[in-house]
């Protein structure tokens, strides 16, 4: 059993955000995660289902620590990413700079009145951030306040809600563009 470093390499720079985000129609942004297995298994799922960048908040930990990229199966090396957000209240910022590159903001939250993740709108946007929020905590208020929407999973069995991994999985296949 390996207990010492795999590898040694210079970590690249980080995309310019803008950059990221010319010619992407998918994204998800993690906000506050800190699971290295959730990032990990939210770059696995990214990559396998279409999503062409994640934005990470500032307080989001490192994808590239060994427990997330090994869970992630190596895609955190494939799909681009970059932080989003200056602040712990990254929203007011971060929306912002998704709307003006032409993006519509979704928050996957637990709310009465929130969109099925099957709502044809959804997948009609050409542009679409999915927010998504650590386990426990979930989405900050300011930040569900400042989405274009707020989504839900339809849940049974008196389930409320998944982990934050498999539901990013069920929102990257439901919203995801055809063709």
């Amino acid at each position: 059993m390996t207990r010492g470093p795999l590898a040694a390499f210079h970590r690249p720079p980080e995309p310019d955000l803008a950059a990221l985000l010319t010619g992407a129609h998918r994204v998800a942004v993690l906000e506050d995660v800190t699971n290295y297995t959730n990032i990990g298994a939210i770059f696995r799922s990214a990559a396998a289902l279409g999503i062409d960048a994640v934005l990470l908040t500032p307080a989001c930990h490192d994808p590239l620590f060994r427990r997330a990229s090994r869970v992630s199966m190596g895609t955190v090396f494939q799909v681009p990413w970059a932080r989003i957000g200056s602040a712990r209240d990254w929203a007011c910022e971060g929306v912002a700079r998704l709307r003006d590159a032409g993006f519509a903001t979704a928050a996957l939250a637990l709310a009465d009145d929130a969109l099925s993740i099957a709502d044809t709108r959804l997948k009609a946007t050409d542009k679409l951030a999915l927010v998504l929020g650590t386990e426990g905590d979930g989405l900050a208020a300011s930040t569900i306040a400042a989405c274009d929407w707020t989504v839900r999973i339809p849940m049974h069995h008196g389930v409320d809600s998944l982990n934050v991994a498999a539901a990013s999985a069920v929102a990257f296949w439901e919203t995801r563009r055809e063709g």
